[in-house]
């Protein structure tokens, strides 16, 4: 069958995959994230490289104030605001695509009123005036799968079925979503890898993700330098000191843009936005 390209709606811009798939890259504004905590803390140093990310090949840069790593403690709004505000600020008065990583209404609507075009929201839409806060300012929504919270979420995570349960929480969510008013043309889903999952649980995900794709959404995958992909080197008999999760990470960028996600969001873009032009080549040629 011939491919399809999707488009998502941003509240003041729309993205297609018309040309390529689409590339989040990720600013952590926080102390303590697990990949790159501390590195972008002051405000100038995490514009400058949200600069670069989109220099390099980003679509839309994603602003996190509140670390989700595992066991990770939860940040008050004020110092969520104090965190990201000035990073919205500047990098949308510079044009770029803004995404703002919260699950707070209130740290939501601050950082659209900066210029935020999308919510992501790894609690999908269920904290208080979240939806309502999405509705009336018209915004790119991306709703996540997490079982438990980033304080219990890696406490001995069960599934029956993975793919189906989190397929369904999803559908569910982005039904949900449109109920309250948020347009469909906004929203994608992310099934969260990493958020509740076991090794075996992210590996299932990333190769059934067609499953996902099925439901017509943007389905935007983050599995950028996640801790499954160590426990996948370990299994294989790498020694950790030499495993390059960037490397594995372009792994499953590939096979999810060959399954059909629009959107990967990534600490790497440079090396993801090769690995996805390659991709989507194959993809478009082969279909």
């Amino acid at each position: 069958m011939p491919f399809t390209p999707l488009i998502w709606r941003l509240r003041t811009r729309t993205l297609s995959t018309e040309g390529h798939s689409l590339i989040m890259g990720v600013v952590n504004v926080t102390p303590d994230s697990f990949s790159d905590g501390g590195r972008f803390w002051d405000t100038d140093a995490a514009v400058a490289h949200g600069v670069a990310l989109t220099e390099a090949g980003a679509d839309l840069i994603d602003i996190g104030g509140e670390s989700t790593r595992p066991g990770a403690d939860p940040v008050g709004a004020d110092e969520e605001l104090q965190r990201v505000l000035p990073v919205v600020t500047k990098l949308a008065g510079e044009g770029i695509a803004v995404s703002v990583d919260t699950s707070k209404a209130d740290v939501a609507a601050a950082a659209i009123e900066a210029g935020a075009e999308v919510v992501n929201d790894v609690s999908a839409l269920r904290a208080t005036g979240m939806a309502q806060v999405c509705v009336a300012m018209e915004v790119g929504v991306v709703l996540m799968h997490m079982q438990g919270t980033p304080q219990t979420m890696d406490v001995d995570p069960q599934y029956e079925d993975v793919v189906a349960e989190v397929g369904d929480f999803l559908v569910d969510r982005a039904q949900f979503a449109e109920r309250e008013g948020i347009d469909p043309a906004r929203v994608a889903i992310d099934p969260g890898v990493g958020f509740g999952k076991d090794a075996a649980h992210n590996m299932a995900l990333l190769g059934n993700l067609d499953v996902l794709v099925a439901t017509g959404y943007p389905v935007l995958v983050g599995s950028s330098r996640k801790r499954f992909i160590s426990d996948v080197m370990d299994a294989a008999g790498f020694a950790r000191s030499l495993v390059d999760r960037d490397v594995a990470t372009a792994a499953t960028v590939a096979t999810s843009i060959m399954q059909g996600a629009a959107i990967v969001r990534v600490h790497d873009v440079a090396t993801a936005a090769q690995v996805g032009r390659m991709a989507d080549a194959i993809v478009r040629a082969s279909h």
